[in-house]
């Protein structure tokens, strides 16, 4: 890769097709360049080995200049990739919080104390890694750059922030706010260009010593094939086909209202989606009736139109491609009772909007059923009894999270630890929180970002000992 194949990322706003900025990517010389400064910072700055209380001050005047900027990052972020501005505002909030957090969580993190078997102390410290890299998806940019590179900072890495190429626009902003916040330079770095092309690049780079992922389970699986052989800690946080279960005695008005804000809220692109809906066979056309007139009802807007419920996807190629997913599941038999397709007419026309979507009539073992669409698109299948769903629900590569509506705590115990899932929400679904930890089982990932755990995924325990032999050692004992 050189100069003339690395063009300008544009960044297009989704809600009407117009150019928002460009970005230039980052060549193969600059990201070697960035790695070198990256490890002269680590090693010069001070940083590792500041004091965690002072490396706290700095963490949380990183979040003071985030919420001096809120509004603007938000606006920012709604021409960058669609979302609705609430939830925006709402994302910018959470990486608000996460820096806080983990400025808690440097300050007051212990390690331990192990219990000695012989005449010396032992105990566990931390130590970073180094240069880690940090490669985020285009859904939620701010949000997601925060939840790995506040932590990270926290354990005492320099970080190399990759955006997605269809988000560019939040990362430098982040970079520089940190900067500002009096993070030393070059802690921070931003590089940018497609996965394929520098992301990759990155990943190889024999200066990273650490890569978190979020994003697709295919990409997903290439990194950690790459960082196997280079055998470096990885953390990948990838793609779902969640399940959203409704019991028979569930409260039905509440359930529909999560199904639906589960699948249609950011519309679909989000890795947690319930893109299945598993009703009992004895309520099952009275939910999905009430689910599909709840969905009709959305309003599909402009980002930043009054009272917006579903904005357009993050991309133009992003619809194509949930178009032809859509088209995919007509073609195995499915039935589509709303939605299915793009609305027209005004501003539509130059958005790329897609309707929320509800099909049906498909078995569990269709592609539809097994892929990720990352849309608003629900597929929905009906369930018999509790072996019939476990047997369902499980029947997927992936294990991100699953919703489980009931009125009875053993059916929900039983379920809960049943389904193969990272997370699990019972009369309630899609909460998240920084203190939680968050990760998928099977091809949904590997590691746990959030919680205490998200700053240790960013560190190695060292053990030390401390003699206090009153005799010298023997050679044999």
């Amino acid at each position: 890769m050189n100069a003339s194949s690395t063009p300008e990322i544009i960044s297009i706003d989704p809600a009407n097709g117009q150019e928002v900025a460009r970005v230039r990517a980052t060549t193969l010389p600059e990201l070697d360049a960035a790695v070198e400064r990256a490890w002269k910072a680590f090693g010069e700055s001070g940083w590792k080995s500041l004091l965690p209380h002072r490396r706290a001050l700095v963490l949380n005047a990183i979040a003071d200049g985030l919420q001096a900027e809120k509004e603007r990052l938000a606006q920012l972020q709604m021409r960058d990739n669609g979302k609705p501005i609430a939830e925006c505002r709402g994302m910018v909030e959470s990486a608000i919080g996460t820096f806080r957090y983990y400025a808690g969580v440097c300050e007051t993190l212990q390690t331990d104390v192990t219990p000695p078997r012989g005449d010396y102390v032992s105990f566990t410290v931390l130590e970073p890694y180094g240069v880690v890299a940090a490669i985020t998806p285009w859904n939620s940019p701010i949000m997601n750059d925060a939840t790995k590179v506040a932590p990270a900072l926290a354990a005492g890495n320099a970080v190399l922030l990759k955006p997605s190429e269809d988000s560019p626009l939040l990362a430098p902003e982040l970079a520089r706010i940190a900067r500002e916040a009096g993070l030393p330079e070059n802690l921070l770095q931003v590089v940018q260009g497609r996965g394929p092309d520098i992301g990759a690049a990155l990943v190889a780079h024999p200066g990273v010593r650490m890569i978190s992922f979020t994003g697709g389970t295919v990409a997903g699986s290439m990194i950690g094939k790459v960082a196997g052989e280079r055998l470096v800690p990885v953390a990948l946080e990838l793609g779902g086909k969640s399940p959203h279960v409704v019991f028979a005695d569930a409260d039905r008005e509440h359930a529909v209202a999560a199904v639906v804000a589960g699948i249609f809220g950011s519309s679909g692109q989000s890795c947690v989606a319930g893109s299945r809906l598993f009703v009992q066979a004895c309520i099952y056309d009275e939910v999905v009736q009430a689910v599909v007139e709840r969905a009709r009802s959305l309003k599909v807007d402009l980002p930043d139109a009054p009272g917006v419920e579903v904005g357009p996807l993050a991309s133009f190629h992003h619809r194509e491609r949930v178009a032809r997913f859509v088209e995919r599941a007509r073609a195995e038999g499915g039935r589509v009772l709303c939605g299915g397709q793009a609305p027209s007419g005004g501003h539509y026309d130059h958005g790329a909007f897609y309707l929320p979507t509800v099909i049906d009539g498909l078995g569990p073992d269709a592609a539809s059923c097994q892929e990720e669409a990352f849309g608003p698109v629900l597929v929905c299948l009906p369930f018999q009894d509790e072996a019939d769903l476990i047997a369902q629900a499980n029947g997927t590569a992936f294990g991100l999270a699953c919703g489980i509506w009931t009125e009875s705590f053993k059916r929900a115990w039983r379920i809960g630890r049943a389904l193969e899932a990272g997370s699990v929400w019972v009369n309630t679904y899609k909460q998240s929180v920084t203190s939680t930890p968050f990760g998928g089982f099977k091809q949904s990932g590997i590691g746990r970002e959030k919680g205490i755990d998200g700053m240790k995924l960013y560190a190695q325990v060292k053990s030390m000992y401390f003699g206090l032999h009153a005799n010298p050692l023997p050679v044999a004992k």
